[in-house]
């Protein structure tokens, strides 16, 4: 009999493979990062065949570390970071280009282009989002415009499209050898393509885009069958059978299936979602409207989400491109050095800003510096950003849809930094919770995949299976988080304006 379910979360930064037992307890991890290529200011690139062999490597840690075989896994779920893109050539399995990254800004005048007529909301009524270079669309048509021959060869029905779930979905199924070209909604809902109330792809904004729909995988639930694994592989013959995108799927692994339910994921950026259950909630204030998650043939669930670009990557980028710490796990230490912030502000837009702003033409500030502010300052003023930048998208949330927030469920890796945790408690004013088994995203994979085959009974259950972890209460008083908030909107300002004609 099959007791457990293996998790493949494909993030920004590494691969992993996560298995878990029936109480939806980690049982064993393997996990390799990827190279993070930067061919040029504002381009963020991946090697889509490094993914693929590090997911095949993963895999076989895992099951080692765990001493269990594809016969002890009961289903495979896939998790993934959404929008990055992969193109490739069905035939052959060769990306035509490397994997153009969500965080990637090189296609801000396609954007430009499109929003010339109707501005950035011009599909948004259809889709749910405004045009950025955040979303996948505007990346498959630089690639069919930029890369030699690929529009030739997409239109000669070639050319494959997928976000990083169909890239390995396809992979493990066979590849080039009868290999299944499919996505979920919640994937497909960030493509700018999918229709959020039919779940269909538009044709009419495909033709805009200038991209032939034979490239773009089939649509289907988060939640069943959708092929097996290949006959020469370590789960030959094992139902992958879910998948959702990295932040729905940390919400599907906080258990909040239910209208209201809130989780905000610390990882290479923020993203705050809120489960608006079977309604469809138009943002009118800087939001995205996207698919939640659908089980099998049920009805699908909508949400709102605030996407933040740039967290915890900015702790990355400190350390590796200013060396101010040596490990990540240094900066703790390093902003507890000091008291406050000493008066600085540092805004990372280093993508420009997502929610709730949505201003490509900011870039990152660091602001209020005097000779006082040294290592520590600079430091705590980038941990306070990640909890400042999550106060913006939780007031446009509660302005959207009117929910009382009465606590806010974490997850991901930063949630293990107390002082960034309790910071967030201070200037939110509301208790931050994090869960006891705080790999979410790969959680709500494996519950998604374990439902479609009967492993998990339903929702319930795996209500059940949620325990608090920590918990941080707010300690600040109103006057203070009120004055520091009201500084980190005057420094936000200061990033408006950065690009022009002159300056990218």
């Amino acid at each position: 009999m099959s007791t457990h379910i293996l998790a493949i979360d494909q993030g920004t930064t590494s691969t992993r493979a996560i298995i878990f037992n029936k109480h939806g307890r980690p049982v064993a991890t393997g996990q390799l990062e990827h190279e993070q290529i930067f061919p040029q200011a504002g381009w963020v690139e991946h090697d889509p065949d490094e993914i693929w062999s590090n997911t095949r490597e993963v895999i076989g840690l895992a099951l080692g570390k765990a001493n269990l075989t594809r016969h002890d896994v009961a289903a495979v779920g896939i998790t993934n970071q959404r929008e990055t893109t992969v193109v490739w050539d069905k035939n052959t399995g060769e990306p035509v280009y490397n994997a153009i990254v969500w965080q990637d800004t090189r296609t801000q005048p396609i954007v430009d282009r499109l929003a010339a007529d109707g501005g950035i909301d011009r599909f948004k009524d259809a889709v749910g989002l405004p045009l950025s270079t955040y979303f996948a669309g505007t990346k498959i048509a630089w690639i069919l415009e930029n890369v030699d021959g690929a529009r030739d060869r997409a239109e000669a029905g070639d050319l494959l499209f997928g976000t990083t779930d169909t890239w390995v979905l396809w992979n493990l199924t066979g590849g080039p050898d009868g290999g299944v070209h499919a996505t979920d909604v919640t994937n497909a809902s960030r493509t700018m393509f999918l229709d959020v109330t039919t779940l269909q792809w538009r044709e009419d904004i495909l033709e805009i885009f200038g991209v032939p729909a034979s490239m773009l995988p089939e649509v289907r639930s988060s939640s069943e069958v959708y092929g097996v694994g290949e006959s020469s592989s370590l789960l030959r013959e094992t139902p992958i059978a879910g998948i959702l995108g990295d932040q729905q799927a940390a919400t599907f692994g906080q258990a909040a299936f239910d209208a209201g339910g809130t989780k905000n994921t610390y990882g290479t950026g923020n993203f705050v979602i809120v489960n608006t259950g079977e309604q469809i909630v138009r943002s009118g204030n800087g939001l995205l409207t996207t698919v939640a998650y659908q089980l099998g043939d049920a009805a699908p669930r909508y949400a709102l989400e605030g996407s933040i670009a740039v967290t915890g990557s900015l702790v990355q980028w400190m350390r590796d491109n200013l060396g101010i710490i040596s490990r990540a796990s240094d900066i703790e230490k390093l902003a507890a050095s000091v008291d406050d912030n000493g008066g600085a502000y540092f805004v990372p837009a280093f993508s420009g800003l997502f929610a709730p702003y949505w201003r490509a033409d900011a870039r990152g500030a660091l602001v209020g510096l005097t000779r006082f502010v040294n290592r520590g300052h600079i430091a705590r003023a980038a941990l306070e950003s990640i909890a400042y930048q999550t106060r913006d998208v939780l007031g446009a949330v509660d302005a959207d849809a009117d929910v009382p927030l009465t606590e806010l469920r974490v997850d991901g890796g930063a949630t293990s930094n107390d002082l960034l945790m309790q910071f967030q408690a201070d200037i939110l004013g509301i208790p931050v919770v994090r869960p006891v088994v705080a790999e979410t995203t790969a959680l709500g994979a494996a519950y998604a995949a374990g439902l479609a085959v009967g492993f998990w009974s339903g929702c319930d259950e795996l209500a059940a299976n949620w325990r608090e972890g920590k918990r941080w209460e707010p300690r600040m008083d109103e006057a203070e988080r009120e004055r520091l908030y009201r500084g980190w909107q005057k420094a936000v300002t200061k990033t408006f304006d950065w690009v022009d004609d002159d300056v990218r």
